[in-house]
């Protein structure tokens, strides 16, 4: 292979992630323009699908992880005395981070998904194409509702998630360790800020936003076919995973 092939296939890589960027930026100011004309009932049905239907998922996945991340850094803490901070390590860790993070990966495998693959289905059955035909834009009918639900619902998803997780962390520390309850309760009184909880949800929904954005263009532009939609939907999961790893550390800069 060539060096010019080589660099070829780079531009023609590089130009394809900007064109992405560029459809999915449009998009996002269509979806702006569009929020004043909201269907609540639509948007409250989807806040019902994307939240209350990912809490069993959510809270296994926190739950979980809360418990492992005390189990690895619990015996760290003893052999140095320095258990007494074990709360706040665990409540920052969650409400900064694995909150948000794993709420964020929990929810673009689960809703945008589903999202991807509903709206797949409409494109390579041409209701689409029948919506802009009847005069209803599809913007507004079919993108908003799903980004106005994922904006609200991933924080609320990320704190239940924060509490899950820390309530994890508690009893592998009390029941498993022999901590006492006012040592882990205290230092997260002790070490943990609002701020730390707050910046966490602001990250989430941007995290919400994300996975919208990128699931409703994926369904959107889906090729034709059931492997199409198969495509797009695995598209749209791993490019939404990457993209809130990225847009978490832009945040953290940001934020912290």
């Amino acid at each position: 292979m060539s060096v010019q092939h080589v660099l070829e296939k780079i531009g023609s890589f590089t130009l394809h992630i900007f064109e992405e960027i560029g459809v999915l930026s449009i998009l996002f100011m269509q979806t702006l323009r569009q929020l004043p004309n909201i269907q609540r009932r639509l948007t409250i049905a989807q806040m019902a699908h994307l939240g209350v239907n990912s809490l069993p998922i959510v809270s296994l996945t926190l739950l979980f992880a809360g418990m492992v991340m005390t189990l690895q850094i619990v015996d760290i803490l003893l052999r140095y005395g320095a258990q007494s901070t074990l709360g706040g390590i665990m409540s920052i860790a969650m409400g900064r981070e694995l909150g948000p993070i794993l709420t964020g990966v929990v929810v673009a495998g689960r809703v945008g998904a589903a999202m991807t693959a509903e709206l797949g289905t409409m494109k390579v059955t041409e209701q689409i194409d029948a919506l802009r035909c009847m005069a209803v834009n599809p913007v507004a009918y079919l993108v908003v509702p799903r980004f106005a639900a994922c904006v609200i619902m991933v924080p609320v998803l990320a704190f239940y998630g924060y509490l899950i997780g820390t309530a994890g962390g508690y009893a592998v520390a009390v029941f498993g360790a022999g901590l006492t309850h006012f040592s882990y309760i205290n230092s997260i009184e002790l070490f943990t800020a609002i701020s730390d909880v707050v910046y966490g949800l602001i990250k989430a929904m941007f995290f919400g936003g994300i996975i919208a954005l990128i699931a409703c263009y994926e369904g959107m532009h889906a090729k034709s076919g059931a492997e199409g939609v198969g495509q797009a939907t695995t598209r749209s999961v791993v490019t939404s995973i990457i993209f809130i790893f990225i847009c978490n550390y832009v945040l953290s800069i940001l934020l912290y």
